[in-house]
């Protein structure tokens, strides 16, 4: 099969650096564009990450477009106490050797699927205040892209940022509840938190394997998920850290993983109380649904995808040799 033509929208922490080394090396996408915005760290900071994680991946090729600074309407809260605050772990990565682009990726947005209406794939990993904005000035925007896929929500309403929302609506819910209204079931899917939860838990056994391998790309994913992993075991109570933009990137490229999904009415609060949470309406009287979302996973194939991509040898790293702080006595991240 032809490899998937994608533009892809982050935040770059360290989870979204291992979704882009999926959609880079995997072979089933074709990255035609990495458009970046403020939510694991500030913009600047997300689109020096994507600049290394794609040249860990070989692909200096791809245009990297940074975009928005701070949400629509609110202070920007990001997540550096998860992800570090060089948002990939803190291991001291040295600057990449290429720059960003100066479009703004608002514009990237809307003119590429102009260029090629009908064929990409929109693969969104953080708050959605890029593709809000790109929204606004055309609200037809969805029709235009092959289909839509966004890591985005809690379906289960078991949050990770507060009780019932998870990090990437409550960060910008405004621009969260924008997207819903323009979506169609057709077009745009979400995999939120509770799949990443449920079936992307990287456990101990996981991440030794990760480190085992010992490729440049397994290196690398394994060693920026090292805080992670830390406020994975202190503060959600999983087994491992968990990986939610690789889970979502892995359904874009191959939607065979998915296992259980619905079609349902979703709303998006933003109020302070409940601010970010998914409003699910399944009553027969409900709205029409406006996206499909995936409750479930293929774990085993994900993983599968997950190491054959990180197995492939490439011939440089940007990892630091002896810099990088020495993993934890017995543990495996």
């Amino acid at each position: 099969m032809p490899a998937i033509p994608l533009i892809i929208d982050t935040d770059t922490g360290s989870d979204d650096a291992v979704a882009l080394l999926l959609a880079a090396a995997c072979g089933l996408g074709d990255i035609r564009a990495v458009t970046t915005v403020a939510g694991n760290v500030p913009v600047e900071t997300g689109t020096r990450n994507a600049l290394i994680s794609l040249e860990t991946a070989g692909r200096t090729d791809i245009p990297v477009h940074p975009g928005c600074a701070r949400p629509m309407t609110r202070a920007l809260s990001t997540a550096q106490h998860v992800h570090g605050e060089d948002g990939m772990g803190d291991i001291g990565l040295p600057d990449p050797t290429t720059t960003c682009h100066r479009t703004h990726a608002i514009e990237t947005l809307l003119s590429s699927p102009h260029r090629y209406p009908g064929e990409l794939t929109l693969v969104t990993l953080a708050p959605l205040t890029n593709i809000a904005a790109a929204l606004m000035r055309e609200p037809e925007l969805f029709t235009r892209y092959r289909h839509v896929y966004c890591m985005a929500g809690a379906a289960d309403l078991h949050g990770n940022v507060s009780p019932t929302a998870e990090f990437n609506v409550w960060a910008d819910p405004e621009a969260a509840r924008i997207v819903t209204r323009a979506a169609t079931p057709e077009k745009v899917t979400w995999i939120g938190w509770d799949v990443s939860r449920k079936d992307a838990v990287m456990t101990p056994s996981d991440q030794q394997r990760l480190e085992q391998i010992g490729t440049p790309m397994a290196t690398f994913a394994h060693r920026i998920n090292r805080t992670v992993d830390d406020w994975a075991r202190d503060v959600t109570g999983l087994t491992g850290y968990d990986l939610p933009d690789p889970v979502a990137m892995a359904v874009a490229l191959d939607p065979s993983l998915i296992t259980e999904q619905e079609q349902v009415h979703v709303d998006i609060s933003v109020t302070d109380d409940t601010r970010g949470q998914m409003i699910i309406d399944r009553r027969m009287s409900a709205p029409a649904p406006n996206i499909t979302l995936v409750r479930r996973v293929d774990e085993t194939g994900f993983k599968k995808l997950l190491f054959d991509t990180v197995t492939t040898p490439l011939p440089r790293s940007p990892l630091p040799d002896t810099t990088a702080p020495a993993l934890r006595p017995g543990s495996a991240l």
